[in-house]
């Protein structure tokens, strides 16, 4: 009899049954990948780039409703129709089932789950314009704030980061000046009062000769900051440049001569200077830092190459996945290349790991893989 049950085995049983796990999956898988697709489609369109905020939003309106829906209704030869009370013993049945046959659906529903919220993490950060908790100090009411559905309605000083230009002899640095370039945008996004344009629609100006006051205006930012990255053997010298769009003039400038080992002291003194010069606090919380250092430089250095392969997609983020896995190697509490790992197993359902394999459809292990990297990431931030 059911009613000898848990009301909560119950309950379960009935999601079960009515096949609201499923629906869960399936829900934010599909939409993890819808957020990839808006990712590339964006800075190739040159779209806005409050549509990162708007499929996200979209998407998280549209779980519940998709929740609801799959419990009130199901589907049947003879169309939709409202959901049948279960049939004696019918619940039982589900809950006397072995483990192995319960569990997989609920843990495909939370994989589901994660994979939206990830996705709209990441759209969140794309944007600069991420949902955040509300601070010590800050008035009550206020532990969610949602990004503006309009940028003109955003008071904030917005700010994009062009790619930064290679000027090392070796050309294969390159890697390292787009990485810099990456993290010092998104040390930058956390400066709460600061709205941070999308990476992927900075970097479609990548080798691109353009009057910046135009650029600003498609990127819909009051300021542009551009730089070059100098690398030689373990030398660094860094130049950066704050531009204000409407009038074209250079608030600020700065080079940088530093050995490697200062590389994160610099990404810091950078965003504090963007600050000063904005006039903005740094708005963090007690203990908190913009920069997470690593003490191993062989592991940051491949952990930029990781971020280098992963922004060309494809079959890349395979590769992306091997250099962020010999980062972890070398410093397994660095929480970046954690994030990487897990960003990078993410993809691997949509991309071949050969030119002649088809996609890997992802199995149970690499759900537990992909969430083991998220956990690390998530515990060591």
């Amino acid at each position: 009899m059911t009613g000898s049950s848990p009301g909560y085995q119950q309950f379960f049983a009935e999601l079960k049954r009515r096949r609201v796990f499923r629906v869960m999956a399936v829900y934010g898988i599909v939409g993890f990948v819808l957020l990839q697709i808006v990712d590339l489609v964006v800075p190739a369109l040159l779209l806005p780039e409050w549509t990162y905020r708007f499929a996200a939003l979209i998407l998280l309106i549209g779980f519940p409703i998709a929740v609801v829906l799959a419990w009130a209704f199901e589907t049947t030869p003879d169309g939709v129709r409202r959901t049948a009370e279960a049939a004696p013993g019918e619940l039982a049945e589900i809950i006397a089932a072995p483990a192995s046959k319960r569990w997989p659906a609920g843990v495909l529903a939370l994989v589901g789950m994660t994979a939206l919220l990830a996705g709209t993490w990441y759209a969140g950060r794309q944007s600069g314009g991420t949902t955040v908790l509300s601070g010590p100090g800050e008035p009550a009411g206020s532990e969610l704030r949602f990004a503006f559905a309009d940028l003109a309605d955003d008071p904030r000083p917005s700010i994009a980061v062009l790619p930064f230009v290679n000027m090392s002899d070796d050309a294969s640095n390159e890697y390292f000046s787009d990485g810099i370039t990456e993290e010092i945008l998104h040390t930058l996004a956390r400066i709460r009062d600061l709205r941070v344009s999308a990476r992927t629609s900075a970097f479609a100006y990548k080798g691109v000769q353009r009057d910046l006051r135009e650029v600003g205006q498609e990127l819909s930012v009051s300021y542009l900051l551009e730089g070059s990255v100098r690398k030689d053997g373990d030398q660094l010298r860094i130049t950066t440049q704050l531009i204000d769009v409407r009038s074209d003039a250079h608030l600020w400038s700065e080079q940088y001569d530093r050995t490697l080992d200062n590389v994160f002291q610099i990404q810091t003194e950078i965003a504090v200077a963007i600050a000063e010069a904005l006039r903005i606090p740094l708005g963090l919380d007690e203990g908190e830092a913009l920069v997470v250092p690593t003490a191993d430089l062989e592991a940051y250095d491949l952990y930029l190459a990781g971020r280098a392969q992963m922004r060309e997609r494809g079959q890349s983020v395979y590769e992306a996945a091997r250099l962020f896995e010999a980062a972890l190697a070398r410093d397994s509490n660095w929480a970046p290349a954690w994030a990487g790992l897990a960003e990078s197993q993410a993809l691997f359902p949509y991309y071949a790991p050969g030119p002649d394999d088809p996609p890997t459809p992802p199995d149970s292990a690499y759900w537990a893989r992909h969430l083991d990297a998220a956990q690390m990431a998530a515990s060591r931030a």
